[in-house]
C-alpha cells in the first residue's frame, strides 16, 4: 500500500468536511445573521439569496457528517455555477477582479465529491459498512 492509498481517503473526507463547514458558515451568514456580514440587499423568504442560504447551511451540514454526500454535493456544484454566472461574471470576465473565486473552487470541490464520494470519515461510508455486515450475516459466502 502506498502513501497516495493510505492518505487518499482520509484527504477526500477532509476536503469535504472543510467545504462542508465554509459552506454551512456562509449559510448561517445569510438566514441566521451569524456570522454577520454586511448584505448589499435585504434577505426576504423565498428570494434567490434565501435559496442560495437555505441550500448553503442544509447542504453545508449534510456534507459536514457525510450524508446523501453525492447528491447533495451535485446540487451544492450547479448552485455555485449559477451563483458565479449571475452574480460574478457579469462583473469581470477574470474571477481575481470579480470575486468569484470561491465560487468556482467550491463548485469543483463539489463536483470532485459527487464524483469520487465522501471519503471513509462520513456517515455514508458508516452507514454502507453496517449494510455490508449485516448482509454477510444474513448471506454467508458459499462453503461456510
Amino acid at each position: 500500500m502506498t502513501i497516495s492509498d493510505r492518505w487518499a481517503g482520509p484527504a477526500l473526507s477532509l476536503l469535504r468536511i472543510v467545504a462542508g463547514l465554509l459552506f454551512l458558515e456562509h449559510g448561517t451568514s445569510k438566514l441566521l445573521d451569524f456570522p454577520h456580514v454586511d448584505m448589499p440587499m435585504a434577505i426576504t423568504v423565498g428570494s434567490l439569496p434565501w435559496i442560495a442560504g437555505l441550500l448553503e447551511l442544509v447542504g453545508g451540514a449534510l456534507l459536514v457528517v457525510g450524508l446523501f454526500s453525492r447528491p447533495v454535493a451535485f446540487i451544492l456544484s450547479g448552485e455555485m455555477a449559477v451563483g458565479y454566472w449571475m452574480a460574478h461574471a457579469p462583473r469581470s470576465t477574470f474571477p481575481v477582479q470579480n470575486m468569484g473565486d470561491a465560487a468556482i473552487l467550491f463548485c469543483f470541490v463539489f463536483l470532485l465529491i459527487a464524483a469520487a464520494g465522501p471519503g471513509p470519515w462520513s456517515l455514508d461510508a458508516s452507514m454502507r459498512r453496517t449494510r455490508v455486515t449485516r448482509d454477510d450475516a444474513v448471506m454467508p459466502e458459499r462453503g461456510e
